[in-house]
């Protein structure tokens, strides 16, 4: 079996201001994870949300998340960024799936070899914390198929 890339450990703050260390917030046997770098991205994540909702009913196993990453020039301005998306957002639900991590994005971008910040990245993190897919991008019919494949595949 080849060795999966491991989801790095780091520190995250859910919308609802509960510190976090993720990947062990994420709760699902198979969790998608959205991980945005710029703010435009949004639309990018939220191209995705419809059919991760549905896929999320269809699948008990599956959860979602989404991670902004913000660059640690805007760490001290953290409270009024992360209030400005809840108060945007204000749906509790999600709120607790949106996960910002601030400070050095390497230690995202380096251990998931994520090289492309220019758009958003797809993962599939299994419950032992291994990423078992992973793709770039908006939501497309080709994209979701594989995934769907990866987490069929998964045990």
């Amino acid at each position: 079996m080849a060795t999966l890339t491991m989801f790095p450990v780091v520190p995250a703050r859910d919308l609802e201001k509960n510190d976090v260390m993720l990947p062990a917030a994420f709760a699902g046997e198979c969790n998608v994870v959205l991980v945005a770098f710029q703010r435009q991205h949004q639309t990018l994540v939220d191209s995705w949300v419809p059919w991760l909702e549905k896929l999320a009913l269809a699948d008990s196993r599956v959860r979602f998340y989404e991670v902004p990453t913000i660059g640690r020039l805007w760490a001290p301005v953290r409270n009024m960024i992360d209030g400005g998306m809840a108060s945007a957002i204000g749906d509790p639900v999600i709120l607790r799936r949106t996960f910002t991590v601030y400070g050095d994005v390497r230690r995202l971008t380096d251990p998931l070899h994520i090289n492309d910040r220019e758009t958003i990245t797809v993962l599939l993190v299994n419950e032992r914390e291994g990423v078992e897919w992973s793709g770039a991008g908006g939501f497309s019919s080709a994209m979701a198929h594989e995934l769907e494949t990866a987490i069929a595949a998964m045990p």
